[in-house]
């Protein structure tokens, strides 16, 4: 939140009734600043990438199904470049491989487009404090989501990155030496520990390294 004590909000969808709709609602809101808008995804980054970092945005919502450029690849550039962005991906669709994308994404929530303009601020508000917001039919998609992927996979849905975090967890490396070694903070190193506990079932440190040796994935002498 800005030192005025307003959310800056970009809304990326590929019609203008539904940005005209979202923008008249969100400035009926005190807090809520809609600094600006976008047709697609790729529009989305351009405008980002010509805004100082005063300018940019707290929160992006972001449609799902858009031309040129979807949300779950504009949300991955977007947050590759602004990782401080809190993305809420607002869209009609709950296939379940769909949510599972999103949230692998980046995307901090996925809201319905049938949800109420209350449930709509919660999720943004939610969303600004990094806490995820979603219905039980968006979360049940997320579970089922999960479980494919990993059926499909056999490596647990895990990402490369996370595949790199469980290696180098499997040779005893510390929070600290893993981002000191990929380069990134140990802050984004906790949470990818997290999300290997969670996408493998498992409670601790010691047992993705037990796992890690189990499936034959560290070959490193």
């Amino acid at each position: 939140m800005s030192g005025t004590g307003t959310i800056k909000v970009m809304i990326v969808d590929d019609h203008d009734m539904v940005r005209t709709g979202l923008r008249t609602y969100l400035m009926l809101e005190p807090k809520f600043v809609v600094m600006a808008e976008a047709g697609n995804g790729q529009a989305a980054i351009d405008l980002l990438g010509t805004m100082s970092e005063e300018q940019r945005p707290d929160i992006i919502l972001m449609d799902l199904m858009m031309p040129g450029m979807n949300g779950i690849d504009a949300t991955k550039a977007v947050l590759e470049n602004y990782p401080d962005v809190k993305i809420v991906m607002l869209t009609s669709f709950l296939e379940d491989d769909k949510v599972y994308g999103a949230i692998e994404a980046g995307a901090v929530s996925y809201v319905l487009k049938t949800v109420s303009a209350e449930e709509l601020i919660y999720a943004i508000n939610g969303a600004f404090k990094g806490m995820p917001v979603m219905t039980a039919d968006v979360s049940q998609a997320l579970t089922r989501g999960l479980r494919q992927r990993t059926a499909q996979s056999g490596d647990e849905g895990l990402t490369e990155r996370e595949k790199e975090v469980l290696l180098l967890i499997a040779d005893g490396q510390s929070n600290k030496e893993i981002a000191e070694e990929l380069h990134i903070s140990v802050k984004t190193v906790k949470t990818h520990v997290s999300n290997l506990l969670m996408k493998c079932e498992l409670e601790d440190r010691t047992q993705l390294a037990v796992l890690a040796h189990r499936k034959g994935w560290v070959n490193r002498t």
